[in-house]
Parts: C-alpha cells; structure tokens; sequence
C-alpha cells in the first residue's frame, strides 16, 4: 500500500519524464538484475533468515558457468545446467570449526536458488557460513540463532525495515544497518520488492531515470518478472551487505504482488490485460519463496491456501507473531472519484461506515485471528511483539491536509477499513492487562511515514480519554514515497522549496494528531529505519533518518553518500501499555550471543 497520492499512472505521464530519461547519463547498468550472473557462480551474494534456537535458513544463487556456446543462465531464464554446491556453517569465520555441511544441487525449477534449513544448532549463538561449487567460493556470510532459552533472559535487538523501492532511491538504510554489530536481525514487514516498471508507471524521483531502473522494464506479472526484480534487488550492494552481515525476518505485504491486494484481486491488477490475478499471485509467491530466506511453517495445522503466518520465541523475554494478511483479506471498501489510493470519507455515508465496520470482513482470516489472540494470552512472557504489514492504530486523516476541507478520510487498506477486525483484537488485547499475559508491542511499516501511538479502545477523535491495548512503532520506509513527496505534487505545492513543503507536511501532521491524540508522534518527511530493542523493563524505538529535504539537497534519497543517522527514541515500560519519550538511543547489549 501506498501513502495518500494522486494516482502514480496520471503523474508520471507525459513528455517531461521522457525527456529527463534522455537527458540523463546512463550510468547503471539497465540489466542490473542480470547482471551478477556474469559475475561468478555466487553473484547474487548470501542471506540468512528465520532464526530459531536452533536452526536458520541459509541463502544463495548458485549460476551454472555457461560453457562455450552457451547463454548465461540469468535469472527468470529457465536455463542453465544443475550443478552441485557445498554448504558450510562453522562456529568461527576461518571455518575451522563445522557445525553443519552438506551438498545439494541448483536447478532451473528453483531459478538456482539455494536454500538449507540449517537444523542442530545452540542456541544464542553466531556463526558464519558459505557455499562452494565448482572450485569458486561464494562470500562469507554472518548469522546467529535465537536466545529462547528456558530460564534464560538474553538481549533482543533488531532493525525494522519496509518499502524499498529500487526505483525510490539507494538502500542506504541497509548499509547503515549491515554496518551495525548489534542486531539480532533485520525484521522486514512488506514490500521488499515493488510491481511497477520503468513507463507511466514508474514510481520514484525522476533524477533517478536511466540510473536506478527497475527490471524487468515493465510491470511485473509474471514468473520472470518477479524472478527478476528479486534478482534487482539482490544485486543491489547495500541490500547484499544486509543480508550477509544479520539474518532477517520477513513477511510480504502487497507490492510482492500487486498494489493494495485482497483474497482475489488487487488495484493494480487489470483483468484481462494482466491475466488471472490467482496465477499470478502464485507466481509471485513461488519467486519470494526462491529468492528470500523464508521458511514455510507447518502446512499442517489448518488453513485456507498457503499457511505463512508464524511465531518465534525468546524465552520469558517475548515471542515475535509474523502476521500475513493479503492472501485471504476481503476487498477493500472503494469509493469512486476519490483521487487518494484507497482512501475513503467516512462519517457522510452510512453504507460506507457500515461496510467499513462490517463482521463480515477481513483482514486476517478467522483462523490466523485466533491463533493470534491465543498468542496474545500465554502467560509467561513479558512482550508479546506482532510483525505486522498494515498499520492497526486508527488515522483519522483531515481532508483539509487532502485537498477536500470538512471531509474526514481513513485509509481502507489498513486496519481503520475492517474496523470489527481490529476491535475484537484489540478489546482482547486490553483484557490480557489483568492477566500475567505480556504487553502488545506492534511492529509495522507500509505508510511510509514514522508514528510512535498508543492502540487505543473505545476511543473518539479528538478525545484523549481511552483504554491502550499496547502500542504500535511504524518504522519509516527506506525509499519509497512518504507525506512530504506527496503534498510536493499536489498543484498547490509543485514546483514549491522544499522548506516550504516541509512546513505544510509537519502543520498537516499538526492537525491529524489533533484528530488522533493517540499519536504521539508522526515524521513524515523522513526515510530511514528503526532499531527496536527488548528488555524486561522496556520496548525502545529508535528511529534513524536522511534529513529532512531542503533547496540544496532537494532529495535525499537520490544522493548514495547520505546514509540515515539517529534522529528520535520512544519506548512502552512493561505493564503501561502506553508510549512514552526515551532519553536518547541504545546503548550497548545487555550480553552478546556465543562466539560473537
């Protein structure tokens, strides 16, 4: 999903772009994704992800050498011969010490990707694998199982990550968190990857045409589409660097598929023209499975289609519930002419708030509903965090800020469009407070934007009397469009300095937290991400941005030198349920995990 905006097809229209498309160097290689398939077996790099205490996932492409005659088996290809490749996890980075090996072989039906569930290993610990094939090694990577030991209280740090957009900007903000020695993991909450191609379409600054272009060069729709723009992103250096340095946690949201997707459909997927949406959700979804570090959990616990939601725990410290809640949603509530991406009034219409506020839709099946409450309710741990893609905390958005004065808007892609939903988790999450059930801490991204809020019960706008079920951290995306790029299109602000924009952001930020006092904090105008850290005593959100926009560096995103720096700490004390300032960052780990 993305932030208010007049529809991308209409605003990247038109001869201005195809000009600046001429004007620009091409300074990047257009088969980008292609690309490290020349460069070696092990191009692609490394990654690791879903650690438990004692397993983790480990990751690479493995390109067979093409031999004289024949075409590099690039990515989506369907070529390429099965070639063997050695695996090694070794308790030290000279390797001297194995702790698993083994051999398996690539094959076009896997687009080559290689991916071992690394099972026998200790808990709390780190340590470094690579692969081989053929007498080529591929990089080393770093990774370490979780501290869920009984009796046990260990740190528990991660950087949360959402929205990166190839075409948005550089993914300095993995660089900044591949640079950091701290992290338990990178948590990535939904859209690792984004549909769009490189036309009308194209979604990003325009000073980045014919420089960070996505591949393939038109929409995704298919196998090789989706193949391909993992293979993009992959390439990227700094998202390499992310994943050879911590394991990551991931789950998708919409853009892995299609804009603002549900059980059957999406906005972006026009029927018949693009073909039948189910297949190529499939297809999507076989690519994300081949080229992320994602372990499926048990198929065999009942549910509707592909079981992706999952659970992992750290002892009485907390466990983390990964949410997934595209496959079996229900459409979203739409109203014509309404020229912000799945935004909709309410308060003028009773059929609008009634669907809206209807039982009969979902945004988590019934089935991942409950398996999430019964989360919620188990004794014994302090945080029970939720890795969550939508934002569950209602946004009441003034229309002023959206160009229709008196008007009162939601964004129906979230949780404020399946309002029975997120009452009945929320009036249940409030309940566990006179229980020895943990607090709710949710996770999440999509909005572009960093909020620090309360979840509130029974709540009325502009009221600050309600009940917090727990709180909600909304980490920044790391390129994709926030408010500030929004309102810098609108025809009241184009062509406007950037301070200016940066004013009317913040004054509309100003007047949306009026509606929402349960907000206690929104940056709008900001990318980055943000390191969540765990004890017993307190849930911290540091969050970590590009500065703001001005008339000598108008975009930030677009300078590859400017990494995000720390800029804002909230954190929940255990048993509050509410957000409150901290006094700066965190600072260094309680304990650090074996062989670290």
């Amino acid at each position: 999903m993305t932030p208010p905006s007049v529809d991308r097809r209409t605003l990247l229209k038109g001869a201005a772009a195809a000009t600046a498309a001429l004007a620009l160097p091409r300074a990047f290689d257009p088969a980008a994704a292609a690309a490290p398939a020349s460069r070696g077996i092990f191009g692609y790099g490394v990654a690791s992800g879903d650690p438990t205490a004692d397993s983790v996932i480990i990751w690479t492409r493995a390109t067979p050498p093409a031999r004289p005659g024949e075409p590099v088996a690039t990515p989506g290809s369907g070529l390429g011969r099965p070639i063997p490749v050695r695996w090694q996890v070794a308790r030290d980075r000279d390797f001297t010490r194995l702790a698993a090996h083994g051999t398996v072989m690539t094959s076009p039906d896997s687009d080559h990707t290689v991916k071992i569930d690394v099972t026998g290993l200790d808990p709390y610990t780190r340590y470094w694998y690579r692969f081989q094939s053929l007498g080529e090694f591929s990089e080393v990577g770093r990774t370490q199982t979780a501290g869920d030991i009984a009796g046990e209280v260990h740190a528990l740090r991660l950087a949360l990550v959402s929205c990166s957009n190839y075409t948005g900007g550089y993914f300095t903000a993995y660089r900044a968190i591949a640079d950091r020695n701290d992290l338990d993991f990178v948590l990535h909450v939904g859209d690792y990857i984004y549909e769009y191609g490189n036309g009308a379409d194209r979604y990003g600054p325009a000073a980045l045409i014919g420089v960070r272009d996505g591949q393939p060069a038109t929409e995704t729709i298919d196998l090789l589409g989706y193949r391909l723009r993992h293979a993009l992103h992959k390439a990227d250096p700094d998202a390499q660097k992310a994943h050879r340095k911590h394991p990551w946690i991931t789950i998708f949201d919409d853009h892995e598929v299609a804009n603002n997707a549900w059980a059957d459909g999406a906005e972006n997927h026009q029927s018949p023209e693009e073909g039948d949406y189910l297949q190529r959700r499939a297809q999507a979804m076989q690519a994300y499975l081949e080229w992320m570090p994602f372990r499926l959990p048990d198929q065999s616990v009942p549910h509707q289609g592909t079981r992706f939601f999952k659970r992992f725990t750290y002892g009485a410290l907390g466990d983390l519930s990964i949410l997934e809640t595209r496959q079996n949603r229900s459409r979203q509530v739409t109203v014509p002419n309404v020229p912000f991406d799945g935004f909709v009034p309410v308060g003028i219409d009773p059929a609008i708030d009634g669907a809206i506020a209807s039982p009969l839709r979902h945004l988590p099946e019934p089935e991942q509903m409950t398996w999430l409450q019964d989360g919620l309710a188990e004794e014994g741990r302090t945080w029970h965090l939720l890795g969550n893609q939508v934002m569950i905390s209602p946004v009441l958005y003034p229309g002023a800020a959206l160009g229709a004065p008196g008007l009162t808007f939601v964004n129906a892609d979230q949780w404020d469009g399946y309002t029975a939903d997120r009452t009945s988790l929320l009036t249940h999450a409030a309940a566990q407070a006179s229980s020895d059930a943990g607090d709710a801490v949710v996770l999440t991204g999509d909005i572009h934007a960093s909020f620090a809020c309360d979840l509130p019960v029974a709540a009325r706008p502009g009221s600050p009397a309600y009940t917090s079920a727990g709180v909600e951290f909304v980490c920044p995306s790391v390129t994709s469009d926030g408010f500030f790029e929004v309102l810098s299109r609108s025809p009241q602000l184009a062509g406007s300095p950037p301070e200016v924009v940066v004013a009317v952001t913040n004054q509309a930020i100003g007047a949306a937290q009026l509606l929402n006092p349960w907000i206690r904090w929104i940056d709008g105008v900001r990318h980055g991400f943000t390191v969540i850290d765990v004890t017993p005593e307190r849930v911290q959100a540091d969050y970590h941005h590009t500065p703001a926009p001005t008339s000598v560096a108008p975009d930030p995103r677009v300078d590859a030198a400017v990494v995000p720096t720390y800029a804002r700490s909230f954190q929940t004390l255990a048993g509050s349920r509410r957000v409150s300032l901290a006094a700066g960052p965190v600072g260094p780990r309680s304990d650090q995990p074996a062989g670290a």
